[in-house]
Protein backbone atom coordinates (compact mmCIF):
# COMPACT_ATOMS: atom_id res chain seq x y z
CA UNK A 1 0.00 0.00 0.00
CA UNK A 2 1.40 3.39 -1.03
CA UNK A 3 0.73 6.44 1.13
CA UNK A 4 2.18 9.92 1.31
CA UNK A 5 1.66 12.81 3.66
CA UNK A 6 -0.86 15.31 2.36
CA UNK A 7 1.70 18.08 2.72
CA UNK A 8 3.54 16.45 -0.19
CA UNK A 9 0.53 16.87 -2.50
CA UNK A 10 -1.12 20.04 -1.20
CA UNK A 11 0.26 23.47 -2.01
CA UNK A 12 -1.21 25.84 0.57
CA UNK A 13 -0.46 28.92 -1.53
CA UNK A 14 -1.97 29.60 -4.93
CA UNK A 15 -1.83 32.82 -6.89
CA UNK A 16 -4.06 33.64 -9.85
CA UNK A 17 -4.68 36.83 -11.74
CA UNK A 18 -8.06 38.43 -11.17
CA UNK A 19 -10.69 37.28 -13.63
CA UNK A 20 -8.85 34.28 -15.10
CA UNK A 21 -11.23 31.64 -13.79
CA UNK A 22 -14.25 33.76 -14.67
CA UNK A 23 -12.98 34.23 -18.20
CA UNK A 24 -12.24 30.51 -18.56
CA UNK A 25 -15.72 29.52 -17.40
CA UNK A 26 -17.46 32.08 -19.60
CA UNK A 27 -15.47 30.87 -22.61
CA UNK A 28 -15.82 27.11 -22.13
CA UNK A 29 -18.79 26.41 -19.86
CA UNK A 30 -21.51 26.66 -22.50
CA UNK A 31 -23.42 23.38 -22.35
CA UNK A 32 -24.84 20.71 -20.05
CA UNK A 33 -23.44 20.58 -16.48
CA UNK A 34 -20.81 23.21 -17.26
CA UNK A 35 -23.45 25.67 -18.45
CA UNK A 36 -25.50 24.98 -15.32
CA UNK A 37 -22.40 25.59 -13.19
CA UNK A 38 -21.80 28.97 -14.80
CA UNK A 39 -25.48 29.90 -14.54
CA UNK A 40 -25.51 28.98 -10.84
CA UNK A 41 -22.42 31.13 -10.25
CA UNK A 42 -23.95 34.10 -12.04
CA UNK A 43 -27.21 33.57 -10.17
CA UNK A 44 -25.33 33.52 -6.86
CA UNK A 45 -23.62 36.79 -7.79
CA UNK A 46 -26.91 38.38 -8.86
CA UNK A 47 -28.57 37.29 -5.64
CA UNK A 48 -25.93 38.98 -3.50
CA UNK A 49 -25.95 42.11 -5.67
CA UNK A 50 -29.70 42.42 -5.15
CA UNK A 51 -29.24 42.41 -1.38
CA UNK A 52 -29.93 38.75 -0.61
CA UNK A 53 -28.14 36.69 2.05
CA UNK A 54 -26.81 33.18 1.36
CA UNK A 55 -26.96 29.91 3.28
CA UNK A 56 -24.33 27.29 2.39
CA UNK A 57 -24.89 23.65 3.29
CA UNK A 58 -22.07 21.09 3.46
CA UNK A 59 -22.42 17.33 3.45
CA UNK A 60 -19.97 14.58 2.56
CA UNK A 61 -16.32 15.15 3.41
CA UNK A 62 -15.89 18.65 2.02
CA UNK A 63 -13.79 19.88 4.95
CA UNK A 64 -11.34 17.00 4.62
CA UNK A 65 -11.24 17.76 0.88
CA UNK A 66 -9.98 21.25 1.74
CA UNK A 67 -13.07 23.32 0.92
CA UNK A 68 -11.89 25.75 3.60
CA UNK A 69 -9.25 27.17 1.27
CA UNK A 70 -11.99 28.82 -0.80
CA UNK A 71 -14.94 28.83 1.60
CA UNK A 72 -12.96 30.80 4.19
CA UNK A 73 -12.45 33.53 1.60
CA UNK A 74 -16.16 33.51 0.77
CA UNK A 75 -16.98 33.98 4.44
CA UNK A 76 -14.42 36.71 5.03
CA UNK A 77 -15.63 38.61 1.97
CA UNK A 78 -19.22 38.34 3.28
CA UNK A 79 -20.55 36.21 0.45
CA UNK A 80 -21.82 33.59 2.92
CA UNK A 81 -24.05 34.47 5.85
CA UNK A 82 -24.92 31.16 7.53
CA UNK A 83 -23.84 27.53 7.24
CA UNK A 84 -25.57 24.23 7.86
CA UNK A 85 -23.28 21.22 7.88
CA UNK A 86 -22.82 17.71 9.16
CA UNK A 87 -20.91 17.17 12.37
CA UNK A 88 -18.10 15.66 10.30
CA UNK A 89 -17.60 18.85 8.30
CA UNK A 90 -17.74 20.92 11.49
CA UNK A 91 -14.89 19.00 13.12
CA UNK A 92 -12.82 17.94 10.12
CA UNK A 93 -11.95 21.51 9.19
CA UNK A 94 -10.39 21.78 12.65
CA UNK A 95 -8.69 18.38 12.40
CA UNK A 96 -7.07 19.50 9.16
CA UNK A 97 -5.96 22.78 10.72
CA UNK A 98 -4.33 20.99 13.65
CA UNK A 99 -2.80 17.97 11.94
CA UNK A 100 -2.80 18.45 8.17
CA UNK A 101 0.90 17.62 7.84
CA UNK A 102 0.28 14.27 9.52
CA UNK A 103 -2.50 13.25 7.14
CA UNK A 104 -1.72 10.47 4.69
CA UNK A 105 -2.86 10.17 1.10
CA UNK A 106 -3.82 6.83 -0.47
CA UNK A 107 -3.50 7.27 -4.25
CA UNK A 108 -4.63 3.66 -4.77
CA UNK A 109 -7.57 3.83 -2.38
CA UNK A 110 -9.89 1.95 -4.75
CA UNK A 111 -7.59 -1.07 -4.63
CA UNK A 112 -7.09 -1.32 -0.87
CA UNK A 113 -7.69 -4.79 0.54
CA UNK A 114 -9.47 -5.52 3.79
CA UNK A 115 -6.06 -6.16 5.37
CA UNK A 116 -4.79 -2.79 4.09
CA UNK A 117 -7.74 -1.13 5.81
CA UNK A 118 -7.02 -3.04 9.03
CA UNK A 119 -3.38 -1.95 8.85
CA UNK A 120 -4.50 1.68 8.63
CA UNK A 121 -6.73 1.22 11.68
CA UNK A 122 -3.91 -0.43 13.62
CA UNK A 123 -1.73 2.62 12.91
CA UNK A 124 -4.47 4.97 14.08
CA UNK A 125 -5.32 6.29 10.62
CA UNK A 126 -8.99 6.75 9.72
CA UNK A 127 -9.62 6.80 5.96
CA UNK A 128 -11.94 9.23 4.16
CA UNK A 129 -11.78 8.12 0.50
CA UNK A 130 -8.18 8.98 -0.47
CA UNK A 131 -7.22 10.79 2.75
CA UNK A 132 -6.34 9.29 6.14
CA UNK A 133 -6.87 11.32 9.33
CA UNK A 134 -4.68 10.50 12.36
CA UNK A 135 -6.68 9.57 15.43
CA UNK A 136 -4.28 11.59 17.58
CA UNK A 137 -5.82 14.87 16.39
CA UNK A 138 -9.28 13.65 17.37
CA UNK A 139 -8.06 12.92 20.90
CA UNK A 140 -6.32 16.31 21.07
CA UNK A 141 -9.54 18.14 20.26
CA UNK A 142 -11.59 15.78 22.45
CA UNK A 143 -9.51 16.52 25.54
CA UNK A 144 -9.97 20.26 25.14
CA UNK A 145 -13.72 19.92 24.75
CA UNK A 146 -14.25 17.50 27.62
CA UNK A 147 -12.90 20.10 30.05
CA UNK A 148 -15.16 22.76 28.54
CA UNK A 149 -18.27 20.55 28.72
CA UNK A 150 -17.54 19.59 32.32
CA UNK A 151 -17.27 23.26 33.27
CA UNK A 152 -20.46 24.02 31.35
CA UNK A 153 -22.27 21.43 33.45
CA UNK A 154 -21.04 23.11 36.63
CA UNK A 155 -22.02 26.55 35.34
CA UNK A 156 -25.39 25.50 33.98
CA UNK A 157 -24.31 26.60 30.48
CA UNK A 158 -25.97 25.32 27.29
CA UNK A 159 -24.59 26.00 23.81
CA UNK A 160 -24.65 24.72 20.26
CA UNK A 161 -21.70 22.53 19.18
CA UNK A 162 -20.06 25.25 17.07
CA UNK A 163 -20.17 27.64 20.03
CA UNK A 164 -18.22 25.18 22.16
CA UNK A 165 -15.70 24.78 19.34
CA UNK A 166 -15.25 28.54 19.36
CA UNK A 167 -14.48 28.31 23.07
CA UNK A 168 -11.56 26.08 22.10
CA UNK A 169 -10.44 28.64 19.50
CA UNK A 170 -10.21 31.20 22.31
CA UNK A 171 -7.77 29.12 24.35
CA UNK A 172 -4.41 30.95 24.37
CA UNK A 173 -2.32 27.97 23.23
CA UNK A 174 -4.68 26.70 20.53
CA UNK A 175 -3.01 28.51 17.63
CA UNK A 176 0.37 27.10 18.68
CA UNK A 177 -0.76 23.73 17.32
CA UNK A 178 -1.76 24.82 13.81
CA UNK A 179 -0.09 22.81 11.04
CA UNK A 180 -2.00 24.43 8.18
CA UNK A 181 -2.55 28.12 7.39
CA UNK A 182 -5.21 29.74 9.56
CA UNK A 183 -6.57 31.58 6.52
CA UNK A 184 -7.57 28.20 5.03
CA UNK A 185 -9.92 27.29 7.88
CA UNK A 186 -13.56 28.07 7.20
CA UNK A 187 -14.39 27.44 10.86
CA UNK A 188 -11.98 30.16 11.96
CA UNK A 189 -13.39 32.50 9.30
CA UNK A 190 -16.93 31.79 10.49
CA UNK A 191 -15.88 32.57 14.06
CA UNK A 192 -14.31 35.86 12.94
CA UNK A 193 -17.55 36.86 11.21
CA UNK A 194 -19.76 35.40 13.95
CA UNK A 195 -21.66 33.29 11.40
CA UNK A 196 -24.28 30.94 12.81
CA UNK A 197 -23.66 27.25 12.08
CA UNK A 198 -26.46 24.69 12.28
CA UNK A 199 -25.43 21.05 12.69
CA UNK A 200 -28.32 18.58 12.40
CA UNK A 201 -27.45 15.06 13.55
CA UNK A 202 -24.27 16.28 15.26
CA UNK A 203 -24.09 13.06 17.26
CA UNK A 204 -23.26 11.28 13.97
CA UNK A 205 -19.65 12.49 14.11
CA UNK A 206 -16.47 11.74 16.03
CA UNK A 207 -16.88 14.60 18.50
CA UNK A 208 -20.62 13.98 18.74
CA UNK A 209 -19.75 10.41 19.74
CA UNK A 210 -17.27 11.76 22.29
CA UNK A 211 -19.94 13.99 23.80
CA UNK A 212 -22.42 11.11 24.02
CA UNK A 213 -19.84 8.90 25.74
CA UNK A 214 -19.08 11.62 28.28
CA UNK A 215 -22.78 12.03 29.03
CA UNK A 216 -23.17 8.27 29.46
CA UNK A 217 -20.22 8.25 31.88
CA UNK A 218 -21.97 10.98 33.89
CA UNK A 219 -19.27 13.63 33.35
CA UNK A 220 -21.96 16.08 32.20
CA UNK A 221 -25.58 15.90 31.11
CA UNK A 222 -26.94 15.70 27.59
CA UNK A 223 -28.51 19.11 28.23
CA UNK A 224 -25.11 20.79 28.03
CA UNK A 225 -25.47 20.76 24.22
CA UNK A 226 -28.28 22.39 22.26
CA UNK A 227 -29.32 20.10 19.42
CA UNK A 228 -32.12 19.13 17.07
CA UNK A 229 -35.29 21.11 17.48
CA UNK A 230 -33.46 23.94 19.24
CA UNK A 231 -31.19 24.26 16.20
CA UNK A 232 -34.26 24.45 13.97
CA UNK A 233 -35.77 27.15 16.19
CA UNK A 234 -32.53 29.15 16.04
CA UNK A 235 -32.46 28.78 12.26
CA UNK A 236 -36.02 30.06 12.00
CA UNK A 237 -35.10 33.09 14.10
CA UNK A 238 -32.11 33.78 11.82
CA UNK A 239 -34.18 33.32 8.65
CA UNK A 240 -36.86 35.67 9.97
CA UNK A 241 -34.25 38.34 10.59
CA UNK A 242 -32.59 37.98 7.17
CA UNK A 243 -35.29 37.14 4.60
CA UNK A 244 -35.94 40.76 3.50
CA UNK A 245 -39.69 40.37 4.03
CA UNK A 246 -41.59 43.37 2.74
CA UNK A 247 -38.73 44.68 0.61
CA UNK A 248 -37.71 44.36 -3.02
CA UNK A 249 -34.55 42.44 -2.10
CA UNK A 250 -34.63 38.64 -2.47
CA UNK A 251 -35.06 36.37 0.52
CA UNK A 252 -32.25 34.11 1.72
CA UNK A 253 -30.52 31.99 -0.93
CA UNK A 254 -29.65 28.31 -0.54
CA UNK A 255 -26.46 26.80 -2.01
CA UNK A 256 -26.41 23.09 -1.26
CA UNK A 257 -23.17 21.14 -1.52
CA UNK A 258 -24.11 17.45 -1.68
CA UNK A 259 -27.30 15.92 -0.39
CA UNK A 260 -28.36 14.48 2.94
CA UNK A 261 -29.39 16.02 6.21
CA UNK A 262 -27.20 19.12 5.81
CA UNK A 263 -29.53 20.25 3.03
CA UNK A 264 -32.78 18.59 4.04
CA UNK A 265 -32.78 20.09 7.55
CA UNK A 266 -32.43 23.83 6.87
CA UNK A 267 -34.62 23.98 3.77
CA UNK A 268 -37.55 22.75 5.88
CA UNK A 269 -37.44 25.92 7.99
CA UNK A 270 -39.57 27.81 5.46
CA UNK A 271 -42.51 25.37 5.20
CA UNK A 272 -42.37 25.01 8.98
CA UNK A 273 -42.84 28.76 9.32
CA UNK A 274 -45.60 28.93 6.73
CA UNK A 275 -47.55 25.75 7.43
CA UNK A 276 -46.92 25.04 11.11
CA UNK A 277 -46.32 28.45 12.63
CA UNK A 278 -48.93 29.96 10.27
CA UNK A 279 -46.61 32.80 9.28
CA UNK A 280 -48.19 33.13 5.86
CA UNK A 281 -46.14 36.18 4.83
CA UNK A 282 -42.84 34.30 5.12
CA UNK A 283 -40.89 34.57 1.83
CA UNK A 284 -39.80 31.32 0.21
CA UNK A 285 -36.10 30.72 -0.36
CA UNK A 286 -34.88 33.29 -2.90
CA UNK A 287 -32.29 31.21 -4.78
CA UNK A 288 -31.52 27.51 -4.91
CA UNK A 289 -28.57 25.56 -6.28
CA UNK A 290 -27.44 22.04 -5.54
CA UNK A 291 -24.21 20.31 -6.50
CA UNK A 292 -24.39 16.54 -6.15
CA UNK A 293 -23.14 13.56 -8.14
CA UNK A 294 -25.93 11.24 -6.99
CA UNK A 295 -28.30 10.06 -9.70
CA UNK A 296 -31.92 11.06 -9.17
CA UNK A 297 -33.83 7.82 -8.57
CA UNK A 298 -36.55 6.31 -6.41
CA UNK A 299 -35.22 6.07 -2.88
CA UNK A 300 -31.62 6.50 -3.94
CA UNK A 301 -31.35 10.25 -3.97
CA UNK A 302 -31.26 12.37 -0.84
CA UNK A 303 -33.18 15.52 -1.60
CA UNK A 304 -35.72 16.30 -4.28
CA UNK A 305 -34.89 18.03 -7.54
CA UNK A 306 -35.68 21.75 -7.43
CA UNK A 307 -39.17 21.77 -8.97
CA UNK A 308 -40.42 19.15 -6.53
CA UNK A 309 -39.58 21.55 -3.72
CA UNK A 310 -42.32 23.85 -5.02
CA UNK A 311 -44.92 21.36 -3.79
CA UNK A 312 -43.40 21.52 -0.30
CA UNK A 313 -43.59 25.33 -0.02
CA UNK A 314 -39.82 25.74 -0.16
CA UNK A 315 -39.32 27.33 -3.59
CA UNK A 316 -41.55 29.32 -5.95
CA UNK A 317 -41.89 28.70 -9.70
CA UNK A 318 -39.93 31.90 -10.37
CA UNK A 319 -37.12 31.14 -7.88
CA UNK A 320 -33.74 30.86 -9.66
CA UNK A 321 -33.00 27.12 -9.55
CA UNK A 322 -29.89 25.21 -10.55
CA UNK A 323 -29.15 21.49 -10.42
CA UNK A 324 -25.54 20.54 -11.12
CA UNK A 325 -24.96 16.80 -11.29
CA UNK A 326 -21.22 16.58 -10.68
CA UNK A 327 -18.53 16.14 -8.05
CA UNK A 328 -18.88 18.91 -5.48
CA UNK A 329 -15.12 18.98 -4.84
CA UNK A 330 -14.73 20.12 -8.46
CA UNK A 331 -17.76 22.36 -8.87
CA UNK A 332 -18.06 24.22 -5.56
CA UNK A 333 -14.55 25.77 -5.74
CA UNK A 334 -15.27 26.91 -9.30
CA UNK A 335 -18.55 28.56 -8.36
CA UNK A 336 -17.00 30.21 -5.32
CA UNK A 337 -13.98 31.38 -7.35
CA UNK A 338 -16.32 32.93 -9.93
CA UNK A 339 -18.24 34.78 -7.21
CA UNK A 340 -14.96 35.99 -5.71
CA UNK A 341 -13.86 37.38 -9.07
CA UNK A 342 -10.93 35.00 -9.56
Amino acid sequence: MTTATTSEIRNPKFEIESGQIRAFMERHYTNFNSRETLAAAKGYEDHLAAGGKMMITLSGAMSTAGIGRILARMIREEKVHAITCTGANLEEDIFLLLAGKEYEWCPNWRALSAQDEQDLLDRGMNRVTDTCIPETVMRHFENRLLDIWKQAELDGTRKFPYEYYRDVFAQPDFADHFQMPAEDSWMLAAAEKNLPIYTPGWEDSTIGNVFTAGAIRGEFSHQVAKLGTEAMAALIEWYSANNNAGSDAPSVGFFQVGGGIAGDFPICAVPLMIQDLKLADTPLWGYFAQVCDAVTSYGGYSGAVPNEKITWAKLAPETPKFMIQSDATIVAPLVFSYVLGD
